[in-house]
């Protein structure tokens, strides 16, 4: 029952990181692929339907951690408060510049908001990257099974680390280069006219800034934490991952020179999953790991709740789960085609 639970926490996460991944990816974007203020309000409208629905996922994805890992829940809270408050703010201030850019025609306030919209994007997506980072190096738990952690140290790898450090800042910065793409690629999918175009350019060349640091990025997991890739190798049911990422990052480049927008999409959607599903089970069956002592790790065994706990939660889990899923298919449905602005700046979707 817990490693089912474990299976249905990183499923969440890698629903919210999809999704929304590609609303940062719009923010992070939409001040160099938009020139006018119609272009801007376009993106915003490509977005708007979804984007606060998104981050519904990132909400259930805490209740089940509680649910069924509240040990880890208690320790990365604690630990991560400083962070936590960050990212918190960040998504507050994300939603309010979607949200006010457009109650006032005046240029400065419009400016405003949408400088706020990338600044608030670029860090979340950065610090999205850096908490990925800290799961995979690990945090200094001790026999209490909690943690104080600093944001940043000397940014070296030790014993006892900040939030920041070479490593989690280098994660950091993938994850911003691959979630701007997983962005230009939905806009090129949903918009049309110039906007369409540049974020076709851009896409290219942030494919191959996502390669090079995927590649770097791999070889630093390896140093930081070898037994990962080692867990892969022996488990070879995941190596599904491995083929997921592969075909992703291949198939891009082509779908992108064949001009097919939504494949083009939906192979950033499968660099995405796989890197995080291979993260997933490489990290398995430790769900927080100690840079103390790996007898201090907390992981499916001794962080999950009781069994009964399990069942109960399961049985509320499904019905709620296939709510989500149909509410986000009508919704995806509803504003299906291209994001347009009418003669009276009404958007549209056809």
């Amino acid at each position: 029952m817990a490693t089912l639970w474990f299976a249905l926490l990183c499923l969440m996460l890698i629903v919210y990181v999809v999704l929304d991944g590609f609303d940062f990816g719009a923010g992070i974007l939409h001040v160099w692929v938009a020139r006018s203020d119609e272009e801007r309000r376009t993106i915003i409208a490509a977005i708007g339907p979804v984007w606060d629905g998104n981050e519904v996922w990132l909400i259930a994805s805490g209740g089940v951690l509680v649910c069924a890992f509240s040990r880890v829940y208690a320790a990365g809270f604690s630990g991560f408060y400083l962070p936590l408050m960050m990212a918190l703010w960040l998504l507050i201030l994300r939603g309010l510049s979607i949200e006010m850019r457009s109650h006032e025609t005046n240029f400065l306030w419009r400016s405003f908001w949408d400088g706020l919209l990338f600044f608030s994007s670029t860090l979340m997506a950065i610090v999205l990257g850096a908490a990925l980072g800290c799961i995979i190096r690990g945090v200094p738990l001790n026999q209490t099974g909690f943690f104080e952690g600093p944001l940043f140290t000397d940014f070296r790898v030790s014993s006892h680390p900040g939030v920041l450090d070479w490593y989690t800042v280098l994660v950091g910065l993938f994850a911003l280069c691959t979630l701007a793409l997983h962005g230009a690629l939905f806009l090129y999918w949903k918009t049309a006219g110039l906007v369409q175009q540049r974020c076709r350019a851009v896409a290219p060349y942030l494919w191959g800034i996502q390669v090079v640091l995927g590649i770097v990025t791999t070889y630093a997991t390896n140093a930081v934490r070898p037994d990962l890739y080692v867990h892969l190798v022996a488990r070879p049911w995941t190596w599904i991952f491995a083929v997921t990422i592969l075909l992703g990052v291949v198939s891009l480049p082509i779908t992108l020179q064949k001009e097919r927008e939504l494949p083009a999409f939906l192979a950033s959607c499968a660099i995405i999953v796989g890197l995080l599903g291979a993260t997933a089970a490489g990290l398995y069956p430790t769900v927080l790991h100690s840079t103390i002592s790996p007898s201090y790790d907390l992981t499916i065994y001794n962080a999950a709740n009781g069994a009964s706990t399990l069942r109960i939660a399961l049985f509320w889990w499904v019905p709620a789960f296939l709510l989500a899923i149909l509410y986000f298919a009508t919704i995806y449905r509803l504003f299906r085609g291209k994001a347009e602005l009418d003669p009276t700046g009404q958007s549209h979707y056809g």
